[in-house]
């Protein structure tokens, strides 16, 4: 019977057999963790520049998609509705650009449609092609709502992102517990007053 070692180190080899690392990535990351003041040959730290890499990988994903593509497919058979859409606090994760720390935080994403819907998870999609990538916070918000704008053609979109940068809450000035906000609004959210006091209530903000 295996032990959970044994079946831990059975499914680590398969991981690593299904994703390759190229030499100089691994040496890269043997580099920084010399660097860094340890011994990358040491029994806990020979598979982690394998390890890392393949996070990268994960991290990066979004690289590898076209977040549009999950707005392809919509639905116009939605008995005449046509008011406010609104998908809150989607968790979400991404990395800053500038020193590739975690950035962690949630996402409220409306719409206002014209004459066809898709389906919510799409959004949720959206969000995350564009968060699985290098970012900052104000560009992901951005890309989100001109993504929803340009391929749903909604009258209106709403997008709020708040979120914790560990660029700042674990280095530099060290203020854990704060958050960042930033806002995208397009459409009637932006040119009724109305409009936009409704989804931003609606959102909590």
């Amino acid at each position: 019977m295996e032990t959970s070692d044994s079946m831990a180190l059975a499914l680590e080899a398969r991981e690593n057999a299904k994703t390759s690392v190229p030499d100089d990535v691994a040496d890269a990351i043997r580099t920084l963790i010399r660097w860094s003041g340890d011994d990358p040959t040491r029994e806990g730290l020979r598979d982690t520049p394998k390890r890392v890499a393949r996070a990268w990988k994960e991290y990066c994903a979004g690289y590898g998609e076209d977040p549009a593509l999950h707005l392809a497919r919509t639905f116009e058979e939605v008995g005449g509705y046509d008011e406010l859409v609104l998908l809150k606090d989607i968790p979400f994760q991404s990395h800053c650009e500038h020193h590739m720390a975690p950035i962690i935080g949630t996402a409220s994403i409306a719409y206002m449609p014209t004459d066809r819907v898709v389906g919510i998870s799409k959004l949720a999609r959206v969000l995350n092609g564009y968060a699985r990538r290098l970012q900052v916070q104000e560009r992901l918000t951005a890309e989100v709502a001109q993504c929803i704008w340009d391929h749903l053609k909604p009258s209106g979109v709403a997008v709020v992102i708040s979120a914790s940068h560990s660029c700042m809450t674990a280095r530099g000035v060290r203020t854990p517990g704060v958050s960042m906000t930033t806002s995208r609004l397009l459409g009637c959210f932006l040119d009724d007053p109305r409009s936009r006091e409704e989804v931003l209530g609606l959102m909590g903000y």
